[in-house]
């Protein structure tokens, strides 16, 4: 099996500039170009639908430059490694405080590239061994709190780790969480999220003020919930607030009714 390919994203709103990397990128067969964009607005667009391993960023563009673009990025939970790339160098102590991993000056040569494409994929290394790491030692500190009986602090948000990849979840954001083999999927609104856990380790971690587990795969956020009604096995299914239809135990339906006479 091939080993996946990073991915590559660059904005730059000079043609030539962006031509030229593209041609240097394919002495990188292990890199896979996502796009090359004009704007931070077309990148905006395609980090939205896209995750990204390493963004190469102009810094002198109009409408929005890098180093805005960058703070940007920087309060997003899955923003991509960044190098700066730009045929000025009074932008260098700017863009290290933004924790760039590099700085490039135009024009730069195939060995200038070389090494700083070496330094994204061990950066890329690094941070998914911290990721791998992180998600491990909360998997095993659930199941000791488990083992124990300790109570877990209740969760205000869900960190979802994979590779390459971290994501913060709000519990507000949740409308329901079912169980997927080996992980929980976790349902928000058009999307659907496996994290490594178990439904009943998310059961006693959850606040139990506005979580119910309506059945043995399924834990349902009580103000995602939008009617009640009986399904043609007779078994009682709620409908929530993304159209999803879930399956209500014998033992939770009282309370379910109770919600729609408060």
């Amino acid at each position: 099996m091939s080993k996946p390919k990073h991915k590559i994203l660059i904005v730059d709103d000079e043609l030539p500039a962006l031509t030229n990397v593209q041609y240097v990128l394919h002495n990188h067969p292990g890199w896979q170009l996502i796009a090359s964009c004009h704007s931070t607005a077309q990148a905006r667009a395609i980090l939205q639908a896209e995750s990204v391993d390493l963004l190469l960023l102009d810094i002198e563009m109009p409408t929005q430059s890098g180093l805005d673009f960058a703070r940007e990025l920087s309060l997003a939970s899955q923003a991509p490694l960044i190098v700066f790339i730009t045929a000025y160098n009074k932008h260098a102590v700017a863009a290290f405080e933004l924790f760039a991993l590099d700085y490039l000056l135009k024009p730069f040569d195939d060995e200038r590239f070389a090494a700083m494409m070496a330094r994204a994929e061990q950066g890329i290394v690094t941070r998914q061994i911290v990721n791998q790491s992180a998600a491990l030692k909360d998997y095993f500190g659930d199941q000791d709190a488990t083992l124990s009986g300790e109570k877990s602090p209740t969760l205000s948000h869900v960190v979802v780790r994979s590779m390459g990849r971290t994501e913060r979840i709000d519990v507000n954001e949740i409308i329901w969480i079912g169980t997927a083999a080996n992980y929980v999927e976790i349902h928000i609104d058009g999307r659907v999220i496996l994290h490594r856990t178990t439904i009943s380790s998310m059961e006693v971690r959850l606040p139990p003020e506005r979580f119910l587990r309506l059945h043995r795969t399924a834990i349902v956020n009580l103000g995602a919930i939008r009617s009640l009604e009986i399904g043609e096995d007779g078994v009682y299914l709620v409908g929530l607030s993304n159209k999803d239809k879930v399956r209500v135990n014998e033992s939770s339906v009282k309370r379910i009714k109770q919600l729609f006479s408060e």
